[in-house]
């Protein structure tokens, strides 16, 4: 899903990124061999990259969710947005680095129920965070921390929902074309 209207800037690329744009596109490369075309237009505004790069790697590092815990947060919260670049890059991740059973990346691109009761969880929970601007009831955040999370968890949710709006929200105005290396796993709502 893309929105109507599509920023006209160019995208900052190693070859003409500006002096703020430039050290997070050669950071992007130097770790994945590659600058993803989503970081290109991120750049156009560096602080909305500077900003995404960060919140991610803290989310990554210090969420106290599992690789695959992590993936299932994020293809949530993308699915969510209708985001079909983040749908298909985190589809990628999802199977190749965390390692997420496939029958669990299914069900979240297709809108089903999820098999795992652990991930059904988290998948539900970052659902209503989602749905509810942040204001879950207790009872939501009952059958969070029974199915084995934690409170801290739950601002850690906060934390995706806001590095996944940036790069969801930035990919709807952007039109960013998907790359080769998310291409096998390409989503569209």
């Amino acid at each position: 899903m893309t929105a109507d209207y599509q920023i006209q800037l160019e995208p900052q690329t190693l070859d003409n990124a500006d002096e703020k744009a430039r050290p997070l596109l050669e950071k992007a490369n130097a770790k994945l061999g590659f600058v993803p075309n989503m970081y290109t237009h991120m750049a156009k505004a560096p602080g909305v990259l500077d900003t995404y790069l960060h919140g991610y790697e803290l989310f990554r590092q210090n969420s106290g969710f599992t690789p695959p815990e992590q993936e299932v947060v994020f293809l949530t919260i993308s699915r969510l947005n209708g985001c079909d670049y983040c749908m298909s890059a985190h589809s990628m991740l999802a199977e190749k680095a965390s390692q997420v059973p496939a029958d669990v990346i299914d069900a979240i691109r297709n809108d089903q129920a999820i098999p795992d009761p652990h991930l059904a969880a988290l998948n539900t929970f970052t659902r209503v965070m989602f749905d509810t601007r942040g204001m879950p009831g207790k009872a939501d955040v009952q059958a969070f921390l029974e199915a084995g999370y934690d409170e801290g968890q739950v601002l850690q949710i906060v934390l995706a929902l806001a590095v996944k709006t940036l790069s969801n929200y930035s990919n709807h105005l952007n039109h960013p074309e998907l790359d080769d290396a998310f291409s096998g796993h390409a989503w569209q709502r």
